[in-house]
C-alpha cells in the first residue's frame, strides 16, 4: 500500500461501524499524487490484459484542447485539466507477454508514462509522426473510438477521424476498427487500489446526506426542498468536492396531491415547504479523485409525540430493500444488462411488487459505461446499451423503486432508493453499505 492510500484508509478508520462521521478528504496536492499513481497503475497492469481481451493491437486516441474524448480526459495527469493543441496517444501491444507501449505523439511527455516521441526536424507534421509509429509497428487493427451506442466510447470527433484517414496510408485503412469494448472496458473496470478508496468515497458521500437531511437544516414550516438542496451544493463546495448533478429534494405526504412528478422524472419537484409527517426524498451525488457517487435515501419528519416511522411506510421500504436483493442477485458475468432487467422483474412480480429498475454503471462517469439495465421509461430493456453484458469489478448504481399502497395516507407512494456497490467474481457488494431503513428526522 503506498503512503498516500495509507493516509487514505486511516481518515476511515475511526467510522467504520458509522455512516454518521465525515472521513478525512485530502487536499489537491495529495489528491493529485494519488490520482497520478491510480492511473499508472490502471496503464502499467490493467490495459495490457483489457486490450488483448478486446483483441485490439493498437489504440489509438486524437483530441484537441478543450474537446477531450471522455477516454482521454481519464487518461490525463493530475496537472493537465485539458489536452494540449493536438493531443495523440498511442497504445500497442506488441504480444509474446512484452510491455505495452505507451506513446505520446506530442513535443512533451504527458505524464510520467506517456514520453513525448514527436521530433518536429524529423516530421515537420504531427499526422506524419504518427504514421510514421503506425507503419515501424505495422499493427494486425487500429482501434478508434467510434460507437453507436456508447456515447462515451465514441469521442473521435469527425474532423479528426477524417484527417486521420486522410494521412492514413490506404493500405492500413482496413484495418481501423472500433475500440468500443476496449473504451468501455478501459472506463468500468475498476482496479484494486481505486476499490480501495471507493468505499469512503460512498461514505463522505451518506455523511453529508445525514447531516443535510437532519434537524441541523430542517426547520419544519420554514426549511424548503429547495434550502436542503441548495445546502447539500454549499456543503459540498465547503469540503472542496464536486457535484456532478444537481441534487433534489421532494415530498411525499398524506394530502390529496399526485406525486406524478416523481412518477415520469421528466421534471424536477416544485419547492416545497417541509412539514411534520413528510417522507423525504432525496437524489445526490458527489465526484472526488477522479470517481462518483450516486445515492438515493428516504428520511420521515417524526410528528410531534412521535418516536418511529409509521409501520405502512417501513413495509414500504422494506419492499425497495427486497427488490435490491432480488436484482443484484441476478448479476452474472456475461449476462447482458437486458438479461438481468428481465429475471429480475419477473422475479419481482411473481413476489407482488410493483416494480421499476433503472441501474447504469458508475465511476469515471456518474452515468457510466458499461450495461444500462434498464431506463425509467423503457422497462422492456435498452437496445445496444442493455445487450452489452456485465463483467467482474464494475461499480453500479443500484436505482430502482418499488410502488406502495399507503391506506392511512388514500394513495400509492414510491420507495425510490439508489447505493452504490461493486460486482466482482466473488458477486456483488455494497461499498459503504445501504438504508436499510427510513431514517428519522431528528434522529431517535
Amino acid at each position: 500500500m503506498t503512503r498516500l492510500l495509507y493516509i487514505f484508509f486511516l481518515t476511515g478508520i475511526s467510522i467504520l461501524n458509522g455512516q454518521t462521521a465525515l472521513p478525512g478528504i485530502l487536499d489537491i496536492r495529495e489528491r493529485a499524487e494519488l490520482i497520478d499513481g491510480i492511473l499508472e497503475d490502471r496503464i502499467d497492469h490493467l490495459l495490457p490484459e483489457l486490450m488483448r481481451r478486446s483483441g485490439i493491437d493498437m489504440w489509438i486516441l486524437i483530441s484537441r484542447e478543450y474537446n477531450e474524448d471522455p477516454v482521454m480526459k481519464t487518461m490525463l495527469p493530475s496537472t493537465w485539466l485539458s489536452a494540449r493543441r493536438r493531443t495523440m496517444m498511442v497504445f500497442y501491444d506488441p504480444g509474446h507477454d512484452k510491455p505495452l507501449e505507451k506513446i505520446a505523439v506530442a513535443r512533451y511527455s504527458v505524464g510520467r508514462l506517456l514520453q513525448g516521441s514527436w521530433d518536429i526536424n524529423t516530421y515537420p507534421d504531427q499526422w506524419e509522426a504518427l504514421i510514421a509509429i503506425i507503419e515501424e509497428r505495422d499493427p494486425k487493427n487500429i482501434g478508434v473510438n467510434i460507437s453507436q451506442n456508447f456515447a462515451l466510447a465514441d469521442g473521435l470527433v469527425k474532423t479528426e477521424y477524417d484527417a486521420f484517414m486522410r494521412a492514413l496510408p490506404a493500405g492500413y485503412h482496413d484495418r481501423v476498427v472500433s475500440a468500443e469494448k476496449l473504451a468501455i472496458s478501459w472506463l468500468e473496470t475498476r482496479s484494486e487500489k481505486e476499490l480501495s478508496i471507493y468505499p469512503l468515497i460512498c461514505r463522505i458521500g451518506h455523511a453529508i446526506l445525514q447531516e443535510g437531511l437532519s434537524e441541523k437544516v430542517i426547520h419544519p414550516g420554514i426549511t424548503t426542498t429547495e434550502d436542503v438542496v441548495w445546502w447539500l451544493r454549499n456543503r459540498v463546495n465547503e469540503l472542496g468536492l464536486d457535484t456532478w448533478f444537481h441534487p433534489t429534494v421532494s415530498i411525499q405526504r398524506a394530502d390529496p396531491e399526485s406525486f406524478d412528478h416523481l412518477r415520469t422524472f421528466s421534471k424536477r419537484p416544485d419547492t416545497r415547504t417541509i412539514q411534520f409527517g413528510d417522507l423525504l426524498h432525496v437524489d445526490f451525488g458527489i465526484t472526488y479523485l477522479r470517481l462518483n457517487t450516486d445515492q438515493q435515501q428516504h428520511f420521515y419528519l417524526l410528528r410531534p409525540g412521535e418516536k418511529e416511522v409509521p409501520e405502512e411506510l417501513r413495509a414500504a421500504f422494506r419492499r425497495s430493500n427486497r427488490l435490491q436483493d432480488i436484482l443484484t442477485e441476478e448479476f452474472r458475468t456475461s449476462r447482458s444488462g437486458n438479461e438481468v432487467l428481465r429475471n429480475a422483474l419477473d422475479r419481482a412480480k411473481e413476489e407482488g411488487l410493483v416494480a421499476s429498475i433503472y441501474t447504469h454503471p458508475i465511476g469515471f462517469h456518474g452515468h457510466a459505461a458499461g450495461p444500462t439495465i434498464g431506463l425509467w421509461d423503457q422497462q422492456g430493456g435498452v437496445p445496444g446499451r442493455g445487450d452489452y453484458p456485465l463483467y467482474p469489478n464494475t461499480a453500479y448504481s443500484i436505482e430502482l423503486n418499488t410502488s406502495s399502497e399507503i391506506p392511512s395516507w388514500g394513495k400509492v407512494i414510491r420507495i425510490m432508493l439508489e447505493e452504490d456497490g461493486v460486482y466482482t467474481e466473488d458477486g456483488f457488494y455494497y461499498l459503504d453499505g445501504r438504508q436499510e431503513e427510513i431514517y428519522t428526522i431528528p434522529r431517535q
